[in-house]
């Protein structure tokens, strides 16, 4: 299966981890939240069912 993030800058902030989702960085939730072009409320629920993984939360929100 192919994942893809659609709406990634090209260049995200320094401080945002690309391989995990901090939900306690305010810069990382705002950054996924335009990734995924989902809610923060969306993107909590997702990390919360599936993990931080970024595939694994795309795959959810996807549903």
């Amino acid at each position: 299966m192919f994942l893809y993030y659609p709406l990634l800058p090209l260049q995200p902030p320094s401080s945002v981890d690309l391989t995990r989702i901090n939900l306690q960085s305010t810069i990382a939730v705002n950054y996924w939240c335009q990734a995924f072009r989902c809610s923060e409320t969306q993107l909590r629920n997702a990390v919360l069912a599936v993990g931080p993984l970024p595939a694994d939360v795309q795959v959810y929100l996807n549903r």
